[in-house]
């Protein structure tokens, strides 16, 4: 029998689910280059020493960094494909976290200022960063490893609704 009332997920309280959107292969190949980059040198740095000044036997040592490499490959894969963000109607979600799933709801009257930042980097290989500062320091977050052009649509739309929204304060 309907009695007419909605229930918390009746029709009175209508939730979609959001619309995530992950981030580009560029930020996954950036940090398993960053990998290699510092730790297959540091393997050959380990086994050369470790083989002139204390023996041949303790160069084997120089695998561990290269174990590194091995384990680090595929978990940078999970942890890229865990990034991911949704624009709702009245504020922000970033969820990220393979192990601790963390989720940020950022509202977006409460947002001061929207940063695009690129490094060096990142530049080479065509991303950028949002970062997102609010009224509070904790609610504070970063999506990084956007194209530029979804960096900067995505600061303007944040700004334009953070303003609109923080109108009323």
């Amino acid at each position: 029998m309907d009695t007419g009332t909605a229930g918390p997920a009746g029709p009175a309280r209508e939730q979609t689910e959001p619309v995530w959107t992950g981030l580009p292969r560029g930020l996954l190949s950036l940090r398993r280059l960053l990998l290699v980059v510092w730790l297959v040198p540091l393997a050959a740095a380990v086994g050369i020493l470790l083989g002139l000044f204390v023996g041949p036997a303790w160069a084997a040592f120089a695998l561990l960094p290269l174990a590194f490499v091995a384990w680090g490959w595929p978990v940078l894969g999970r942890n890229w494909r865990s990034w991911r963000y949704a624009e709702r109607a009245d504020d922000l979600l970033i969820s990220r976290g393979v192990l601790w799933r963390e989720e940020t709801v950022v509202p977006y009257g409460r947002m001061q200022l929207v940063e695009v930042t690129s490094g060096p980097v990142e530049r080479r290989f065509g991303l950028a960063s949002v970062q997102l500062h609010t009224a509070a320091a904790a609610t504070d977050a970063c999506i990084p490893g956007l194209l530029p052009e979804e960096a900067e649509r995505l600061r303007d739309r944040l700004t334009e609704l953070g303003e609109s929204r923080s109108a009323g304060l």
